[in-house]
């Protein structure tokens, strides 16, 4: 797949190939969420819902530092959630001006429906894909985006570091 001229290690070359694989495989996974109602047009619906579902009630804030896309993306699909009583705000006890986040019944209801869905859809993408290779490419996908979560940790506490600095500026 990728030339080795581009990585000094066979590994390196390995992981070029899983990043592009990986690209290519999400743009036709949200081709097919959207034509099969998984994935809205603004997208990020299921998964703000299972962030709710499986951590319970989360700040803006914390759930764009998860993804991690931008407070105001969260902000604006969290409200558009709650305009359609899929989710809810409620006082944050330890902060005044975030508000925590958390899914009504209706956005429980949502959730569970989207990922019976899902889960159907990947059956039947699955079937007759070798089961212990997808098992072995989970388990390097996870330790990927735990290596990835450790190299962005480091990039967002030095641009919060450098935040306040810019704000006196």
């Amino acid at each position: 797949m990728a030339e080795r001229k581009y990585s000094r290690t066979v590994g390196g070359a390995a992981l070029m190939d899983v990043i592009v694989l990986t690209l290519a495989a999400s743009f036709k996974l949200r081709a097919l969420g959207r034509r099969t109602g998984l994935v809205s047009a603004r997208g990020g619906v299921w998964g703000l819902l299972r962030s709710l579902k499986l951590e319970g009630p989360l700040t803006v804030p914390e759930l764009a530092r998860m993804r991690p896309v931008t407070r105001q993306h969260i902000q604006k699909l969290a409200d558009e959630l709650a305009a359609q009583g899929l989710v809810a705000f409620e006082p944050n006890p330890a902060h005044k001006r975030s508000q925590l986040v958390r899914l009504t019944p209706a956005g429980e209801r949502l959730f569970e429906q989207l990922t019976r869905r899902f889960g159907r859809l990947a059956d039947e993408i699955a079937r007759g894909l070798d089961e212990k290779k997808l098992a072995l490419t989970a388990e390097t996908l996870a330790a990927l985006a735990a290596r990835l979560d450790a190299a962005l940790g480091d990039a967002v506490d030095e641009d919060q570091a450098e935040a306040p600095r810019r704000r006196r500026a």
